[in-house]
């Protein structure tokens, strides 16, 4: 069975995203993937679909989609995100059944700055280098390597009608506050003296307002370099902290470029990735070093959650319109209380 997925309205920086395009760095050509991994994985896994299956990353100009040739089942996991079907308030973290005709609509709240929506099925579109994610400054994968736009229609192959009815996803895990994100010393914090890494993880630092896929730009204390800002350029991971000559940190996110020649004073670690890119412009944070060992563990514990099934839980309506009310026959007689 096959079914649409209609994209109805889409702000800035929604795109098709799948686990990234691995092993072409030494071309130039970086991952992409998703801001954050969990939140991504987790919306694929309550979904039934591969961890890393193409889904849609939506940013804080959100979505509104509407299934087209048959039902669609449909996860999105957000946190803290104002969800709504057919203009009844959802739970941010929500499965249902997308009937035609109805629309589901998706724009930024209080928290957070990435949601993702995945599909029970597959959205087909033609994988480039091996992946679907998306990388708009190259123009790779996705649709046609650009963002998704109103107008525009996902085909969804093996389609299933998933959940149902609403139901609230049980992903305690998903509820991270960015406050302190871990790191790994290095590669070149040999490049700052002591008391400048001292005052790196001492912070604070405020997330600043001109971020995006490529990197998060902090506020903060300016950290001065040993012998200059200048290195000779060499690969760059996601999470990568660099510190140019103004001083001031650059954490390389999804869509970073291959190498760069800044010292890295540290690395965020894997677990804590989407910790950070879920904070919003101007949320304060610090950062704490942890051995590799610990970046390790973290990891595994963070791969562990998704193993069991991911428990859904009903929604249920507490704000029925006084219309509606007064359309249901809630008595069926008059009693004579005199009688």
């Amino acid at each position: 069975m096959s079914a649409r997925l209609a994209i109805l309205a889409a702000g800035p920086s929604v795109t098709l995203q799948d686990a990234g395009r691995h092993g072409y760095l030494r071309f130039g050509i970086t991952a992409a993937g998703p801001m954050d991994p969990l939140a991504f994985a987790t919306a694929n896994r309550a979904a039934g679909n591969p961890a890393g299956a193409t889904a849609i990353e939506i940013s804080a100009g959100g979505i509104t989609v509407a299934a087209e040739d048959g039902p669609l089942g449909l996860v999105l996991v957000s946190t803290g995100f104002r969800v709504s079907l057919d203009g009844q308030a959802m739970p941010a973290s929500v499965a249902l059944t997308l009937e035609p005709g109805r629309t589901l609509a998706v724009r930024a709240g209080a928290s957070g700055a990435w949601a993702y929506l995945a599909v029970a099925g597959r959205i087909d579109v033609d994988p480039m280098l091996g992946s679907t994610a998306t990388h708009t400054r190259s123009g790779l994968g996705g649709l046609n390597g650009r963002a998704l736009a109103a107008g525009d229609r996902l085909t969804v192959a093996e389609a299933r009608s998933g959940a149902g009815s609403p139901h609230a996803l049980a992903a305690p895990w998903l509820d991270r506050r960015p406050d302190v994100i871990r790191v790994v010393l290095g590669p070149q914090d040999d490049a700052f003296a002591p008391d400048q890494v001292a005052a790196f993880l001492a912070g604070p630092w405020t997330v600043g307002g001109r971020g995006d896929r490529m990197a998060c730009f902090l506020d903060g204390p300016r950290l001065t370099h040993l012998h200059g800002h200048d290195i000779v350029s060499d690969g760059i991971v996601m999470g990568a902290i660099q510190v140019p000559g103004e001083g001031l940190p650059i954490v390389l996110m999804a869509d970073r470029q291959s190498t760069g020649g800044y010292p890295k004073i540290a690395t965020v670690i894997g677990p804590d990735l989407g910790r950070l890119a879920q904070a919003q412009a101007g949320a304060s944070l610090r950062f704490t070093a942890v051995p590799i060992a610990e970046a390790v563990a973290a990891r595994r514990a963070e791969a562990a959650l998704l193993r069991p099934e991911i428990a859904l839980e009903p929604v249920i309506r507490t704000d029925f319109p006084a219309e509606l009310l007064l359309g249901l026959n809630l008595v069926d007689g008059v009693v004579d209380g005199r009688g």
